[in-house]
């Protein structure tokens, strides 16, 4: 038997990835002209699209075994930890999910860990954003992680941002002084059109201090409304005898996200926007608000600002992606959620999640196999 070492394994990682940009850079697995591929001289990009979560993913544990395995993860959690002035990573590592869970913890934690992903793949394993992707993307916090990893934004004024946008949400939902509530309707692809307007006619209809708004359209087949407990629980039993939503699931949320009560924590942050420099991202973005590419980095704040409030369109983002030629699909950070809804609405795409040292061993132990295969067909 041969016994190869992570260094071995790391350098024929790094090999294979810089070669096979287009044909295999985390695409899916097919066969491939291997002697082709590494004939190819300079890069190109590969139709492939980076998303990364949004709050929700976060638990008890994720990413200590990153923390543990790599330097360059653990990089990315000091320095988060740093920004904060208090250890997130102890929070994150060995805390109490409640307190995990408050919004001004798990945005920071949720981005520390998927930047932290991203950077073992490309400290320890080559792997190029520019040249492997056409687009990156992120559900409603993870669209902050889609900045970092594009270098539009530093890690070190993400991870203020997102925890400043989690203050201002949670001093939000405490001033209300009302109960909020959010709730996932089960749909149908040819219903959801007819959500919105279902829903004006039923805030027509509630009594002044109620509303409710549709949160997140998340794929064909689910949505999410937010607003005042009361108008959630009406519209969620409405939109069900109207043969609209299958079902609705009431969320374990702490604020009633992506709806117009969270306006002041939208005026917190369009201010503190104005002290941030963003860069041209080295790839596309695709917007929450828009559900297209952003097309100037001017335009970067002003979404963000709006994103707090507007609907998330992640179905039709992802549409876009279709659209544009994109089948493989890798996720960088905790929890399955949104890989699991690309499969189900996409089964025969690619979709690779990386959320933690096991996630990325087994691929890098694919590319072992197929790089000792490349060598044994050189030698023949």
């Amino acid at each position: 038997s041969v016994i190869v070492s992570r260094k071995i394994i790391q350098m024929f990682a790094i090999a294979f990835f810089r070669a096979h940009s287009r044909s295999f850079a985390f695409s899916s697995i097919r066969a491939v002209q291997i002697r082709t591929a590494m004939n190819r001289s300079g890069l190109e990009k590969s139709q492939c699209a980076i998303l990364f979560p949004g709050q929700g993913a976060q638990y008890v544990g994720m990413g200590k075994d990153l923390y543990s395995e790599y330097p360059s993860a653990r990089r990315v959690f000091e320095e988060a930890d740093d920004v904060l002035g208090f250890k997130l990573t102890e929070l994150m590592f060995e805390g109490h999910q409640k307190d995990l869970n408050q919004t001004q913890n798990a945005q920071p934690a949720i981005l520390t860990t998927s930047i932290a992903t991203l950077r073992v793949l490309e400290s320890e394993y080559g792997f190029d954003v520019s040249s492997a992707c056409t687009y990156a993307l992120g559900h409603s916090l993870g669209e902050y992680t889609a900045l970092v990893a594009t270098q539009s934004l530093s890690l070190r004024d993400a991870v203020k941002l997102v925890r400043l946008r989690g203050e201002a949400m949670a001093n939000t939902v405490s001033q209300l002084g009302v109960q909020t509530a959010m709730a996932a309707l089960i749909v149908r692809e040819e219903n959801l059109t007819k959500l919105q307007a279902s829903l004006d006619e039923i805030c027509s209809s509630l009594p002044e201090g109620e509303s409710v708004e549709l949160a997140n359209i998340n794929s064909s087949f689910q949505a999410v409304i937010s607003g005042t407990g009361k108008a959630v629980d009406y519209a969620s039993r409405v939109l069900q005898s109207q043969h609209l939503a299958a079902r609705a699931l009431d969320l374990p949320v702490s604020a009633p996200f992506h709806c117009r009560l969270m306006q002041p924590a939208a005026n917190v942050m369009q201010k503190a926007m104005s002290d941030i420099k963003f860069k041209q991202p080295i790839v596309d973005i695709i917007s929450n608000v828009t559900a297209n590419s952003i097309q100037s980095v001017s335009d970067i704040p002003s979404l963000l600002v709006r994103q707090v409030t507007a609907t998330v369109q992640w179905h039709k983002s992802i549409r876009y992606c279709k659209e544009n030629g994109i089948d493989n699909f890798i996720l960088f950070g905790p929890a399955r959620v949104l890989a699991n809804l690309l499969k189900k609405e996409y089964p025969l795409d690619f979709v690779r999640p990386f959320a933690t040292v096991a996630d990325i061993q087994s691929y890098i132990d694919y590319l072992k196999i197929k790089q000792t295969n490349i060598i044994q067909s050189d030698i023949t």
